[in-house]
């Protein structure tokens, strides 16, 4: 007798509950997110969620740190490529533009714990985010001499330009009205860093 056949819930239950506890926390934030709403999401029971993941702050934790730990494989790779430096500096913003606007609940996630405080969220900022943002800082101060614009605060121009794809990222249905149509954080983000950006 052969396997059942795959259907949509035959995606490890543990992807679908991290899945779904990424956009109830996105929506609702840690402290108003409900394990039952989670497990709804997931479509599985709140007692089956409980035995993948055993308290709320456990689940936010393992949810968040998935995504930004997909998103640090993502920059060590462009970074670490054969490439000049300021063709690995482009494509390091365009991988992550590119993984923030596919995720805007992690966007929105990010925004929340920056506001709120509450939860885990300050940890997990420290945690995963900084490290990130370390991590970009010190590849362009070490490989970028003259090509980096001089006098320019690197880790100011780094999170300026993280931040703006967080906020435009999370802002929905307000993106076009207050961006315009259209995407200029690559081009922004060259005239702030490189010299020779014209």
């Amino acid at each position: 007798m052969g396997r059942p056949v795959a259907t949509a819930h035959a995606t490890a239950t543990p992807e679908r509950i991290l899945d779904a506890a990424r956009s109830e926390f996105a929506a609702a934030g840690f402290a108003q997110a409900k394990l039952a709403d989670i497990a709804a999401r997931a479509s599985i029971t709140r007692p089956s969620l409980l035995y993948h993941f055993e308290t709320k702050e456990e689940l936010y934790r393992a949810a968040v740190q998935r995504c930004f730990g997909n998103l640090a494989q993502a920059l060590m790779h462009t970074i670490s490529q054969p490439a000049p430096f300021a063709d690995r500096l482009r494509a390091t913003m365009d991988r992550y533009l590119e993984f923030i606007e596919g995720e805007p609940d992690v966007a929105r996630i990010v925004l929340r714990e920056m506001l709120d405080g509450v939860g885990p969220g300050a940890e997990i900022l420290l945690n995963q985010v900084a490290p990130l943002v370390d991590l970009v800082e010190r590849f362009v101060r070490m490989q970028g001499n003259g090509i980096v614009r001089a006098g320019i605060p690197v880790r100011a121009a780094i999170l300026q330009i993280a931040t703006d794809a967080l906020v435009r990222a999370a802002a929905g249905e307000l993106r076009v009205p207050l961006w315009g149509p259209g995407d200029h954080s690559r081009e922004l983000a060259e005239r702030l860093l490189l010299e020779d950006a014209t």
